[in-house]
């Protein structure tokens, strides 16, 4: 196995149902496919790490894959966190740029934006990701790079991501137990929608809305930010949890039975349908109502569009989604489910699949791996915007010794 490389990029998706690695390389600008690894998940309720061990060995293994697929050693790794103790709050601040205009500078902007974070957390928060809305510069907002232009007062509004310090230190302490460094961290829905949202979706007003297997996390934009986040504590497994206790049977065969046969919507479903279940030991095999499968999902997707609609209205961004909703996740996979979002939130909805990094196989572009591939792209653009400002930066300096020779 050859050594470490810099020109690889890991990042880590650690979800209630399946840990994924995901490793792509720089190539001429661009990301490039090079391996993935997936490991059943273990010791994870709802998102959130309940026992060290087991998720410590579920994302060993899934590296571990990863590892030998790119035949390089993996030191470093992005991670992502996510569910219901992720919370999103909108702030604003701003600095003066004293008695006359002047040019504004990038170290003008991020003081502006320290202003606005400057908010009281509890002890155990922690900041996960600062997103600016929009930079008010001397009262002229809709402002998105405010660097280069004149004025005499900056201010920007803010939306500011945290999480449990101890949640994201779990992660963080999983990973490294599985030999992996984690350098960043990014919220899940964050990073699913820099693989499914457009930019025309973003400007006009979309919710993206991931649905994972212990909860489900969205996020809105509008005019082209993000104007609102959430975690809503119902998933995927929440369905097949209520098919195992409605059927009395194991949840591997209520997970088979709903990705199957199931649907959210029961008049979907022919009434004289009916589906096999396999007998136990010498049982013959029963038949059910495929109905009866419809009649225990549907009340819990409305009771899951219900809660995100609140949650919405709370935010006050129910409005704002002009172009709908983008779908994504394992869990988004479920029929009836687009149909269940377009009568409760009156807004067209679509499946989001993430748009293919070069040479990744077919298998990858589905909505279970959406987040992973969206880390990739949010941890290389990230990467592209500081050198170049490094780049800017080295280029003043060079400037200013130059001028004092």
């Amino acid at each position: 196995m050859s050594q470490r490389r810099d020109d690889l990029i890991t990042v880590l998706d650690a979800g209630s149902a399946r840990t994924r690695v995901l490793v792509a390389e720089i190539h001429e600008g661009s990301l490039r496919y090079r391996a993935h690894g997936v490991a059943d998940a273990a010791g994870m309720r709802k998102g959130i790490i309940s026992d060290l061990r087991p998720a410590g060995r579920s994302f060993n293994q899934a590296a571990t894959e990863a590892e030998r697929m790119a035949g390089s050693v993996i030191a470093q790794c992005v991670a992502g966190v996510g569910g219901p103790h992720v919370r999103g709050v909108n702030s604003q601040g701003g600095i003066s740029l004293g008695g006359r205009l002047r040019e504004i500078t990038r170290e003008d902007a991020r003081a502006a934006v320290d202003r606005a974070r400057s908010v009281p957390l509890p002890a155990d928060r922690e900041i996960v990701h600062l997103l600016p809305q929009q930079f008010i510069l001397d009262e002229q907002q809709g402002i998105h790079d405010p660097v280069g232009m004149v004025g005499g007062r900056l201010e920007v509004n803010l939306h500011i991501l945290t999480g449990s310090t101890s949640a994201v230190q779990n992660v963080v302490t999983c990973a490294n137990k599985a030999g992996l460094e984690v350098t960043d961290t990014v919220f899940e829905a964050v990073a699913a929608a820099e693989a499914t949202v457009s930019a025309d979706e973003r400007e006009l007003g979309s919710c993206l809305i991931e649905i994972g297997a212990g909860s489900t996390e969205i996020v809105v934009f509008f005019e082209g930010a993000v104007a609102h986040t959430g975690v809503i504590p119902i998933g995927g497994d929440h369905f097949t949890g209520d098919l195992a206790v409605g059927l009395h049977i194991s949840v591997p065969e209520a997970e088979y039975l709903k990705t199957a046969y199931g649907n959210c919507i029961v008049t979907a479903v022919p009434s004289g349908n009916e589906v096999e279940m396999a007998g136990g030991g010498s049982q013959p095999p029963r038949y059910i109502r495929q109905r009866l499968l419809s009649e225990i999902l549907e009340p819990r997707a409305r009771e899951l569009l219900q809660l995100l609609r609140e949650n919405l209205r709370q935010g006050g961004v129910l409005g704002a989604l002009g172009s709908g909703c983008v779908l994504t996740g394992g869990g988004a996979r479920l029929a009836g489910l687009l149909e269940v979002v377009e009568s409760l939130l009156r807004v067209p909805a679509r499946l989001g699949y993430p748009v293919p990094l070069s040479r990744m196989p077919q298998e990858l572009i589905q909505p279970e791996f959406s987040t992973a591939i969206g880390m990739l792209l949010y941890t290389h653009r990230t990467r592209v915007l500081k050198a170049a400002e490094d780049q800017g930066l080295r280029a003043k300096l060079r400037a200013i010794f130059a001028g004092s020779l």
